[in-house]
C-alpha cells in the first residue's frame, strides 16, 4: 500500500517521464552498441573472458575489445570466434594459418595460452579448421578484471535480480 501512496504523490505524468527517461537510456545503449559494432565490423565489439584459458595474457573477468578488419589474420593473433553448435564465443590465440592459394580463403587452427592441446577437440565434430567467417573479431585492448560483474550476475541469478529490481524501483522513485 506504501508504493500506491508513493506512486499517486508523485503523479501520472512524473511516472510516465521517468518511464520515459529509462527507456530512452535503454535506446540510447542499444544505438551506442549497433554504432560501435558497424564501426569495428563485428556483431560483438566487446567481450568478456568467461574462463582461464588464454592466462597469462589475459585473465577472467577481462574486458576485450574487439576489431573484425579485412586484413588477413596472422599466426599469435588473439581472436573471437563462435561455433554454430556453441552458445558461447571463445577466445584463444591463432597458432597455424593455412591460405588457399587460389581463393585466398583463410583456415585457422587456435589453442588457448594455457591450454596443452590446440581446440580442434572443441570444433564441431569433423571439423579441422576455423574459417574466417566465424571470426568473431581480433582482440585490440583490454581492461583488466572490468567484467567480473558480468560473471558474478551469471553465476548467481538472484544477484542480478535483486540490481535489476533495485534499478527499476530507483529509476521509478527519484526526484530528479
Amino acid at each position: 500500500m506504501d508504493v500506491l501512496l508513493h506512486a499517486k504523490k508523485f503523479g501520472v505524468r512524473s511516472l510516465l517521464l521517468q518511464g520515459l527517461t529509462f527507456l530512452s537510456v535503454l535506446t540510447s545503449a542499444f544505438m551506442i552498441w549497433k554504432g560501435l559494432s558497424l564501426f569495428t565490423n563485428s556483431e560483438s565489439p566487446v567481450v568478456v573472458v568467461l574462463s582461464g584459458s588464454m592466462e597469462p595474457a589475459y585473465h577472467r573477468g577481462d574486458i576485450l575489445f574487439l576489431h573484425n578488419g579485412y586484413t588477413p589474420i596472422e599466426v599469435g593473433e588473439v581472436v573471437v570466434y563462435k561455433l554454430d553448435d556453441k552458445p558461447i564465443p571463445i577466445v584463444h590465440r591463432v597458432i597455424k594459418v593455412h591460405t588457399e592459394n587460389e581463393t585466398e580463403k583463410q583456415y585457422l587452427l587456435t589453442k588457448g595460452d594455457a591450454n596443452n592441446a590446440d581446440d580442434r577437440g572443441l570444433y564441431n565434430p569433423g571439423q579441422l579448421w576455423i574459417q574466417r567467417d566465424e571470426i568473431i573479431g581480433r582482440v585490440k585492448g583490454f581492461v583488466p578484471y572490468a567484467g567480473m560483474g558480468t560473471i558474478w550476475m551469471n553465476e548467481y541469478p538472484q544477484l542480478k535480480t535483486g540490481l535489476l529490481g533495485a534499478l527499476c524501483i530507483l529509476s521509478l522513485f527519484s526526484n530528479d
